[in-house]
C-alpha cells in the first residue's frame, strides 16, 4: 500500500491553503485544568477555527486540490455528523463549488443550521453516519457529484497543520490524546510527529459506545461495532476506514475508550477551568487523560479541544449535572 501518511513537505504545502483562510489557533496550559489533572496539560484550541472545529483545515486543502484537478467539477457531496460538513461547506463556498451534505436523521439542529448557513444543500437520511455515507455515495453516482471521503491524504495533510503548531510550540510533550472519528485527526498527529521527529506517544480515544476502532486496534483487524453514544457524535463510527485503520495500527501507541458520563464530566470541567465550550468529541481527549491520569505522573500532555459545536440545550443539561460538579477529576471509568 502506498504510504498515505503526509510528508513534511506535504504538510507545509497544505499550510499555505489553511493560512490563506484562517490564522493558527492557540495552545494554552490552564492552571485550573492542570490542578484537576495533577499534571501540565497543553490544550490545542481547534474550537477557535472559523467553523469551531479542526475539520476546516482538511476541507480547505482538499477543495483547493480538487479545484485544481477538476476545475469544472459539477459539485461535491459528503456525509457527516456536522464538523466535516461545515468544513466542506466553508471550503466549497470559498472555491465556488456547490456542496451537498448528507446527515443522519435527528442530527444536531445547530450543526445542521450552521451547514445551511454556509450554503450547502442539506439532506437528512438514515439512522446513523454509515447510512448517510452509503446514501451520499448513491447520490454522487446518480447526480454526477464528486464524493468527498471522510478520510483522504489531503484531509490528513490539512489537519496535520494544527499538530505541527502544537508540537513546534511544545516539542517536549510526552503524550498526545486524540479522538478517533474516521481517522484524519489521529493520523494527522502521527504525520506531524514524524515530520518534526519528536518522540511523543499518541493515545487514541474512542467512545465506549462506539468501539469499532478500539476493537480493531486491539485485535489488529477490522471489526465493526454498533453505535449508541448520545453525546460524542463526532466519534460515532460503526465501520472503520481501511486506510485510516492501517495507519492507526502502525503509528498509534494505545487506544482507550471513554463513556458518555466521562465525556460530560470533561465538557463541564473545560467550561469551569477555561470557560471554553467543548462538544462531546471535543472533550474526549480530556476525558481520556482524566481516566488514566494515575499512569501519567510527572508527564506533560497535549490535549486537543477538537470542536465546540454542541447544541445549547444539551450543553445546558451537562452544566446542570450534579455528578459532574463537585470533583470533576473523579469520573467514572468506561465500562
Amino acid at each position: 500500500m502506498t504510504d498515505l501518511l503526509p510528508t513534511h513537505a506535504d504538510i507545509e504545502q497544505a499550510a499555505k491553503a489553511v493560512y490563506a483562510a484562517m490564522p493558527a489557533t492557540p495552545q494554552y496550559a490552564w492552571p485550573l485544568l492542570n490542578q484537576a489533572l495533577g499534571m501540565e496539560a497543553w490544550v490545542k484550541h481547534e474550537n477557535h477555527t472559523p467553523t469551531g472545529a479542526f475539520k476546516i483545515r482538511g476541507g480547505l486543502v482538499y477543495l483547493q486540490a480538487l479545484a485544481q484537478r477538476q476545475p469544472r467539477v459539477r459539485g461535491v457531496i459528503a456525509a457527516t455528523r456536522g464538523n466535516h460538513g461545515q468544513s466542506v461547506g466553508f471550503a466549497a463556498r470559498r472555491y465556488g463549488i456547490p456542496a451537498t451534505i448528507v446527515v443522519p436523521e435527528g442530527n444536531s439542529k445547530e450543526k445542521n443550521a450552521a451547514m445551511r448557513a454556509l450554503g450547502v444543500d442539506l439532506v437528512e437520511y438514515g439512522k446513523e453516519f454509515q447510512d448517510s455515507r452509503e446514501h451520499a455515495a448513491l447520490l454522487a453516482q446518480h447526480e454526477q457529484l464528486h464524493m468527498i471521503p471522510s478520510f483522504h491524504r489531503d484531509l490528513v495533510s490539512g489537519v496535520a497543520t494544527y499538530w505541527m503548531e502544537l508540537l513546534r510550540a511544545q516539542p517536549d510533550l510526552d503524550v498526545l490524546f486524540v479522538p478517533i472519528g474516521q481517522g484524519s485527526g489521529i493520523c494527522a498527529a502521527a504525520a506531524a510527529r514524524r515530520a518534526l521527529n519528536v518522540r511523543t506517544r499518541i493515545v487514541g480515544v474512542v467512545s465506549a459506545h462506539a468501539l469499532a476502532y478500539k476493537l480493531s486496534f486491539d485485535s489488529r483487524s477490522k471489526i465493526e461495532s454498533p453505535v449508541t453514544t448520545v453525546i460524542a457524535d463526532g466519534m460515532a463510527c460503526r465501520v472503520p476506514d481501511d486506510d485510516a485503520l492501517a495507519l492507526i495500527l502502525r503509528e498509534v501507541d494505545e487506544v482507550v475508550a471513554v463513556s458518555d458520563d466521562e465525556v460530560a464530566v470533561a465538557m463541564k470541567l473545560y467550561f469551569i477551568a477555561t470557560h471554553n465550550v467543548a462538544e462531546g468529541a471535543g472533550a474526549s481527549a480530556l476525558a481520556a487523560a482524566m481516566q488514566i491520569r494515575h499512569r501519567l505522573d510527572g508527564q506533560r500532555i497535549g490535549l486537543t479541544l477538537s470542536g465546540g459545536n454542541v447544541d445549547h440545550d444539551i450543553f445546558a443539561q451537562i452544566l446542570g449535572r450534579p455528578d459532574a460538579a463537585a470533583s470533576p477529576g473523579e469520573s467514572r471509568r468506561a465500562a
